[in-house]
């Protein structure tokens, strides 16, 4: 939270907590169960203080409290609600302090009570308020039970008295606190799309988080999987990309023992959409060069009816064991996982494979709104080290295409710089290279939206995630 003080207070009366907080005074907790409140803090620490991501901390923390469904669905609204709308609410709350909470603890517990006060209607402000206080005495920080109090009871009465940006002042202010957009990327985006487009992408909001699914291709037919969807009673729709079904209603797919024993799998629109521009045919010989957690090399496999053969490499050890699991659990004959560092030249590769498929390490800023922690984990000094690492991958793992053979670059980024800049650079310095067209099993809608650089999906425009592809054909 910022410590700029009185410079922030409202001009309309609400009067801020004159009182600091207490730090340090914490005494033993009482052992307690499962508490959704609690774990939702617990998650939000991890990530705030030791750079967990709140997608796997959810996944890791959720299965082993034993909590109802509703409790888990109150964690998991907590956890997202509080990253997504974290600057809004570090902005009310700066009015109403006049020595701002400095302990991460403190900081997190304001921020969920806050957002139950400001955004949840079906929780009481009397409950959020309670709720909280309760909580840092369960943590045992009783003396500062005081000053959480006082600040969330002061937001609920004072909650409509609230000073807001002013749009036509500063439109750009405006829009980074009510997107809960850093400001450095709020400007950043708006030079690269203008300030409408900008807006339009960052207030962008999922009213269902929809699971999407696609069949093993190597089992299943679409339309034989749409009805086993009709069978589970799952509500469901097409999706944008091929093979892909949406489905909504807070299902968890990958509990279900048709899931377990291969039958589908869940991966996300653009990802799909990616594997499907690489154009495979049966018998290639394809490298996923940074192919955790494996959906894109499944999809390869699976087009090709498990002919062939798709080397799957992974940096990371632990990440490059899901590849291994994905091939045992749809039963991919045709894959090849492994950790190697992509960026590492192999001689021997020179000039033997079909294709390769380098979905890059990126900024994320295409998944903001389905992992907001991305919004307050990025830094502006980040980017550059990520442009260099996204060449140097490119220029190493192009020399493994044979001459005729397809390069897919793919960033799961809005940013020109990781994208159209990347490609463009990267075809002045490679001559043999040349842009193509995308398949024509893409939808005309998505192909209609390429350029000469390669195609750009935005979530508000496009219905999937933000996603950029570029198809690449080596001609020498």
């Amino acid at each position: 939270m910022s410590e700029q003080k009185r410079d922030r207070f409202p001009k309309n009366g609400a009067k801020p907590y004159r009182g600091k907080p207490r730090q340090g005074d914490r005494k033993p907790a009482k052992p307690q169960g499962p508490n959704a409140r609690k774990i939702a803090l617990e998650i939000l620490l991890s990530i705030h203080k030791d750079g967990a991501y709140a997608g796997l901390s959810l996944n890791e923390r959720l299965p082993e409290n034993g909590l109802k469904p509703e409790d888990r669905r109150l964690v998991t609204n907590l956890v997202y609600g509080t990253l997504e709308n974290q600057l809004k609410l570090d902005y009310v709350l700066d009015q109403l302090m006049e020595f701002p909470a400095r302990e991460a603890v403190q900081q997190d517990i304001l921020r969920m009570g806050a957002y139950q006060i400001l955004m949840l209607d079906r929780v009481p402000d009397s409950a959020a308020v309670n709720e909280a206080v309760k909580l840092v005495k369960q943590l045992g920080m009783e003396s500062s039970a005081g000053f959480i109090n006082a600040v969330l009871r002061n937001l609920s009465r004072r909650k409509e008295e609230l000073r807001w940006p002013v749009k036509e002042d500063d439109p750009l202010e405006w829009l980074s606190i009510e997107s809960s957009t850093p400001r450095w990327l709020t400007e950043k985006l708006a030079d690269a799309y203008g300030y409408d487009e900008a807006e339009a992408l960052l207030l962008h909001r999922e009213n269902s988080h929809p699971v999407v699914l696609r069949p093993n291709m190597t089992k299943l037919t679409d339309k034989q999987f749409e009805e086993l969807l009709q069978k589970k009673e799952w509500p469901f729709t097409r999706g944008v990309a091929p093979h892909a079904w949406l489905v909504t209603g807070g299902v968890n797919p990958a509990t279900d023992a048709d899931f377990r024993s291969g039958l589908y799998s869940i991966q996300g629109q653009s990802s799909i959409l990616a594997a499907e521009a690489v154009d495979v045919k049966p018998g290639m010989r394809i490298l996923d060069a940074c192919a955790a957690p494996g959906g894109k090399s499944a999809y390869m496999c699976e087009k090709m009816q498990l002919t062939g053969r798709v080397f799957a490499w992974e940096l990371h050890e632990k990440r490059a064991q899901l590849l291994d699991g994905v091939k045992r659990r749809l039963k991919l004959d045709n894959l090849r996982p492994t950790a190697r560092d992509a960026s590492q030249y192999r001689e021997d590769l020179e000039t033997s494979l079909d294709a390769v498929l380098l979905d890059a390490p990126c900024s994320g800023t295409g998944v903001m709104a389905e992992k907001p922690d991305i919004k307050h984990r990025l830094k502006p000094e980040d980017i550059p080290a990520i442009v260099e690492t996204q060449k140097k991958l490119l220029d190493t793992v192009c020399r493994y295409v044979k001459p005729g053979g397809t390069l897919v670059y793919s960033t799961c980024s809005i940013l020109p710089e990781e994208n159209r800049r990347q490609v463009e650079d990267f075809l002045a310095r490679h001559p043999e290279y040349q842009l193509v067209t995308l398949p024509a099993t893409l939808p005309a809608e998505i192909r209609e939206k390429q350029d000469k650089y390669g195609l750009q999906l935005l979530p508000h425009r496009d219905q999937v995630e933000g996603f950029f592809i570029a198809k690449m054909r080596r001609a020498r």
